[in-house]
């Protein structure tokens, strides 16, 4: 193995571990489900856990950006992993809803700088054509997270009754990646070029195209969030069983999201990106069904895994298809594509205040169908495009 590689290998290993740290920011649905059990919360004042998380998506995107221009992208990551350090160590010396709803935030606002900052990085280890491939397996990374925070909660609930473990188990890994990222050294040039502005990304939105991107990241992000946050809610409506057990139709959506960013990259080299974002759609129009009807757990987890997989590229094919619109502006579309994750505090909480109307989880189903309405409707639009 030669010198570059193996120094190639060293800089990515702690990249990877952010990676999976970044994935911590989708364990809110499951924590949201034990902080509205242990506290009796309705859903609306339980969704707002997961709406402090998001909410910061649209508030700090552009600000880490220029704030990256001026640290460092290295630097920007590390500070990305302190507050996250910090959010998971809060509820380790006080539990209550309050403090859930301030470590809820700096989970946000720390997942932000770390999307805004982490991509980036790779491209100082990773250049040409092996960067699409680095990236895509840092999503894949990025989803074990996902992937197994239901089960660590669940294990943890059943075998110890403190589902909180977790935030320890996750405190000690983000350290991990602190420290490894902390001895590692990337060579990083000086900005170049006029950087990007808050009024500028805004001003991307009077493009009707960008505009449309732009709707399809929330709805995305809503739907991701929102499944996270309900499936376990519609298991234990329908069938009655107890959180611990109903808690792994979250990790039935994280499974077939994995595999989704596993198969994804693959598919889209070979089928054109329009015909499977409106197969993926497809997908999630039938698990919306599904979730309305079914009545078994078998058919629900069957619906719960369409809408995982077929959500789980929908991201980079808006965003691919966003910065290939206006090359030239490629900073300001970028700036406001991470903005769209927005969507993850919108959605759960208008599904919390129609579950709470209609006495049903039906409400959130209803609140999630409307993101993939839109979705389709993004699909007939993309097929537009191509055709002019």
């Amino acid at each position: 193995m030669t010198t570059a590689k193996t120094s190639r290998i060293g800089k990515l290993l702690p990249i990877m571990f952010t990676f999976f740290v970044m994935g911590f920011v989708d364990m809110v649905g499951t924590a949201t489900n034990y902080v509205k059990a242990d506290f009796a919360l309705t859903d609306t004042v339980a969704n707002f856990l997961p709406t402090m998380v998001f909410f910061w998506f649209l508030i700090l995107a552009v600000p880490a950006g220029l704030m990256m221009n001026r640290i460092g992208k290295r630097r920007t990551v590390l500070l990305s992993l302190i507050i996250t350090a910090f959010a998971l160590a809060l509820p380790l010396f006080a539990y209550n809803y309050p403090i859930m709803l301030v470590s809820f935030a700096l989970l946000g606002i720390g997942n932000t700088l770390m999307q805004v900052s982490l991509n980036p990085l790779i491209s100082l280890v990773v250049t040409g054509e092996k960067l699409a491939s680095t990236l895509t397996f840092g999503q894949f990374v990025k989803a074990i997270a996902s992937f197994i925070a239901p089960f660590i909660a669940s294990w943890a609930f059943t075998r110890f009754d403190n589902w909180m473990l977790l935030y320890p188990i996750f405190f000690v890994v983000t350290l991990v990646a602190l420290v490894l990222l902390g001895f590692t050294k990337f060579e990083e040039d000086a900005p170049k070029g006029k950087s990007t502005t808050f009024f500028q990304c805004l001003g991307m939105l009077g493009n009707a195209t960008i505009l449309l991107f732009f709707l399809g990241i929330i709805c995305h992000v809503g739907i991701d969030v929102g499944v996270n946050t309900c499936a376990p809610k519609i298991i234990m409506e329908k069938l009655g069983f107890p959180l611990a057990k109903a808690g792994i139709a979250t990790s039935v959506y994280f499974l077939f999201r994995t595999v989704g960013c596993l198969t994804g990259s693959f598919i889209l080299a070979h089928f054109p990106l329009k015909k499977f974002f409106a197969i993926s759609v497809a997908m999630m129009a039938l698990s919306m069904i599904g979730l309305m009807v079914f009545k078994t757990l078998v058919l629900l987890y069957v619906a719960i895994a369409l809408v995982g997989y077929g959500n789980s590229n929908i991201f980079s094919m808006i965003f691919s298809s966003a910065l290939l619109s206006n090359q030239e502006k490629s900073n300001e579309i970028s700036g406001i594509m991470i903005m769209g994750l927005i969507g993850g505090s919108i959605f759960p909480l208008f599904m919390g205040i129609l579950s709470d109307a209609l006495g049903s989880q039906v409400g959130s189903v209803i609140v999630i169908s409307i993101g993939v309405l839109y979705l389709a409707y993004l699909s007939f639009k993309l097929f537009s495009m191509q055709k002019s």
